[in-house]
């Protein structure tokens, strides 16, 4: 399986909350990961926001933090380019998507463009996950709607 993050997948690798167990998993059925380049300011982001709101504490954040970028270069990291920017316009207005999902579907779906092969965008975001399958996707959790009100 090649398997896309968002970022909201991404922050549940390095902070144990609903969904941590189902990222780990995946990523480990998982032959190759990868992300849009963005997901780095993104977890970065999330996890200064988890100590704002007092989530987690500080040091915490920092650890997470410091685990993410030891793996960052891990992942395949697809380019944000012209061309998935204009790609990520076009999805933002069919799918009615915020900018940052709508550059992550792009981007997803350009990496299965090029791979030629099936890519199953991971996210626990239900409007990104619900357009990543309109955009012909896998998509995993496979019943997020579910996942959502289990929790």
């Amino acid at each position: 399986m090649i398997l896309y993050l968002d970022a909201s997948a991404l922050v549940k690798r390095y902070v144990a909350e609903a969904g941590s167990a189902e990222v780990s998993k995946a990523i480990n059925k998982a032959g190759i990961s990868g992300t849009a380049l963005i997901s780095r300011a993104e977890v970065a982001a999330a996890l200064a926001k988890a100590v704002r709101v007092g989530t987690l504490t500080q040091e915490e954040a920092l650890a997470s933090l410091q685990i993410f970028r030891g793996e960052w270069l891990d992942l395949v990291r697809v380019q944000v380019t012209e061309t998935v920017v204009a790609r990520a316009d076009t999805l933002a207005w069919e799918h009615n998507l915020r900018g940052y999902d709508a550059v992550h579907l792009a981007a997803a779906t350009f990496w299965q463009d090029i791979m030629s092969q099936p890519v199953t965008m991971m996210t626990f975001d239900k409007p990104l996950w619900v357009a990543s399958r309109r955009a012909g996707l896998a998509s995993y959790p496979e019943d997020l709607p579910a996942f959502l009100e289990m929790r």
